[in-house]
This record gives structure tokens, C-alpha cells and sequence, in this order.
């Protein structure tokens, strides 16, 4: 049974949906937020110049709940750019901050037991739960029961110190997605590029970049479901293995805020031994120019370029690894050594 609705002496919260061609499932979206027992928000759809009918579902939900409002950009955008758009249009008057993927939805209780949770525990910036996803996995299970607050800083650390997970992309490890976290208002407003970087993993960015300042809220419920499928924007980035050049990426950028130097020298050398790794993997998969002008370009911007010779060591590694007749794996090198300029 669900509980009454939400008085609106409650805090206002902005939801918020950043949609590209997301039509096969925006409609169970929005009814999802409409759905809520928690009613004191407003949600904002924006529309990233979409060629299918999802700016007509937004229009259909506006007529009907004066709630919904509809931004539709001039131009069309990066995915991170949509979703700072998005921020900037949070209403000033709002304590919180929650995004709702147009593939996903959350269950009718999620921003009811995240509001509540935020204002008992008002030093948690980021507020997380449980999310399953359609292949069945329960994920984020990584925070420990019953523990429901987590310093940031202390986090960032473990977080940064279980870099295999990260490596790895464990479905179970991590801070969580935009549709299973709450953001709290002001570090939304702190910056006009609340998502640091075009990075596709730029909401993890956000959370390495604020939670130096703020604590970690996670609530041990299953509050919001994940839809997981090939045009998805996640499933392309991890096909092409980009989460990797983004958790170097934090590293760089963010592992001075949380580690000593003896450490994070440590982290960086064993992630970039692990990013050669699964480059040297896909010498022997049909990888086309763009796989690796897209890796070779990253790691020139990271402030490690990859040369041939790391490339061919992390080859020679891999030739065992994958119980390839050295011979053999050297000639399917040879044929499939990618491009070098």
C-alpha cells in the first residue's frame, strides 16, 4: 500500500529527465515520477533536438500536470551538456536534485524516502539506494548494513583504493547512477557544469569533486530501476571501454583531494598497467580506427601517451593471458596492430 501523499510544506524538489530519441520508454518514465508519493516537485523534461515522438510524450504529460515543463534545446548537445543544461533550469526554490534517465524509472516511495532520509541527515550531499536493473542485478551493494552515512572524503578513499572495481565496471560497486542518487540543491547550483567533464562517466566525476565538502547518504531499499540496452549511452561506453580513460581521468583530477602521494602514484601506475591490458586484449577483436583514435587521443590528454612499445609489452602480456601461441598471437598482432597515427 502506498503511503498518503506528501504535504506541500515539504521541500521542493526538481526532477529532472534529459532525453535524446528516448521514446520506447519516456512515457513509463514520467508516469513513474507522476507517480509518486512525494508530491511537492517540479519536473523538467529537457528535450536534447530529438527526431522521434519523445518531445510529443513530454507535450501529452504538460497538458495534463501543470508540474511538467519541457525545454528543448536550439542545438543539439553532448549527453553530459544535456544534463548541465538540465541542472541550470532547477528551480531556485528547490532543496533537491533528482534525475530520472529517460530509459529508467523509480519506484513510487524513491523521492519520498530520499527527502526524508536528506532532512534527517542534512550533512549527506548524495543520497543513494539499491537499484536493479532488467538483467535482474541488484546494484550498489557495496555499502555496508546498516550503515546508512558514509564521510565523503573517507569514501572517495575506498572508492579510490577498490580501483579494480572501478577498472572492472563491477556492476555492484560504485556511488550509483543520476536516476539512483539524489543531489542536494546547493552543490547543484555550486557550478554551471554540476558534471564536471563530457565524460559519459561524468556524474562519478561529481561525486570524487564534491564529497571532499559533504557526506554520503545510502538507504538499504531498492528505490529505482535501471534499463539496460545496446543504444544506451552506458552500454556504448563500456563496449568501447571509455569508464577506464574516466577513472584515470578522477584519478588525475581528484586523487590529490584523497590519497598521499606515495599512494596515488601507486593507483595511477597499476591503472594505467590495467588500461594497456585491456587495449592489448582488443588487438585481437575487429576494433576499428575510432576505438583506438579515441584511446590513443584520451591517454595523449591524460598526460600518457601510448607508444608502440608499451602497447607491444602489454601485447606480449596479454599473448599469455589468453593462452595464444606466442607465434600466433605475435602474427595476429602483426595483422591487427592499430593504426599509429
Amino acid at each position: 500500500m502506498q503511503r498518503p501523499m506528501v504535504s506541500e510544506n515539504y521541500p521542493l524538489v526538481t526532477v529532472l529527465t534529459p532525453v535524446y530519441n528516448g521514446a520506447d520508454y519516456l512515457a513509463e518514465c514520467i508516469e513513474s515520477v507522476l507517480g509518486q508519493t512525494y508530491q511537492n516537485f517540479e519536473y523538467i523534461i529537457v528535450n536534447n533536438c530529438s527526431s522521434d515522438a519523445s518531445l510529443e510524450i513530454a507535450r501529452t504529460y504538460a497538458t495534463r500536470d501543470r508540474r511538467v515543463r519541457i525545454h528543448t534545446n536550439d542545438t543539439f548537445v553532448d549527453v553530459i551538456e544535456n544534463h548541465n543544461t538540465a541542472f541550470r533550469l532547477m528551480s531556485p526554490k528547490a532543496k533537491y536534485c533528482k534525475v530520472v534517465s529517460a530509459d529508467d524509472f523509480i519506484f513510487p516511495d524513491c523521492i519520498l524516502r530520499m527527502v526524508e532520509f536528506s532532512e534527517v541527515n542534512p550533512t549527506a550531499g548524495f543520497v543513494g539506494a539499491y537499484q536493479v536493473n532488467n538483467g535482474g542485478v541488484v546494484k550498489w551493494q557495496g555499502f555496508n548494513y546498516p550503515n546508512q552515512v558514509f564521510a565523503g572524503v573517507e569514501l572517495c578513499r575506498a572508492m579510490m583504493s577498490r580501483r579494480q572495481a572501478f577498472v572492472d565496471g563491477q556492476p555492484i560497486f560504485g556511488f550509483g547512477t543520476p536516476t539512483s542518487l539524489l543531489y542536494r540543491a546547493d552543490l547543484v547550483r555550486d557550478s554551471d557544469e554540476f558534471y564536471p567533464n563530457p565524460s559519459p562517466h561524468s556524474d562519478t566525476s561529481a561525486c570524487f569533486r564534491y564529497l571532499g565538502r559533504c557526506d554520503f547518504g545510502f538507504i538499504h531499499e531498492i528505490l529505482s530501476f535501471e534499463r539496460i540496452h545496446e543504444r544506451r549511452q552506458t552500454s556504448k561506453s563500456v563496449e568501447m571501454h571509455r569508464h577506464v580513460s574516466a577513472y584515470l581521468s578522477d584519478l588525475i583530477e581528484y586523487g590529490p583531494h584523497y590519497l598521499k602521494d606515495d599512494e596515488l602514484k601507486s593507483a595511477i601506475d597499476s591503472t594505467l598497467r590495467d588500461y594497456h591490458r585491456i587495449l592489448a586484449k582488443n588487438v585481437f577483436k575487429s576494433r576499428d580506427r575510432t576505438f583506438w583514435d579515441y584511446h590513443r587521443g584520451r591517454l595523449q590528454e591524460l598526460g600518457y601517451p601510448l607508444s608502440a612499445w608499451t602497447l607491444f609489452k602489454a601485447v606480449a602480456r596479454a599473448v599469455g593471458e589468453q593462452g595464444v601461441q606466442p607465434l600466433q598471437g605475435l602474427g595476429r598482432l602483426a595483422k591487427r596492430a592499430p593504426p599509429t597515427t
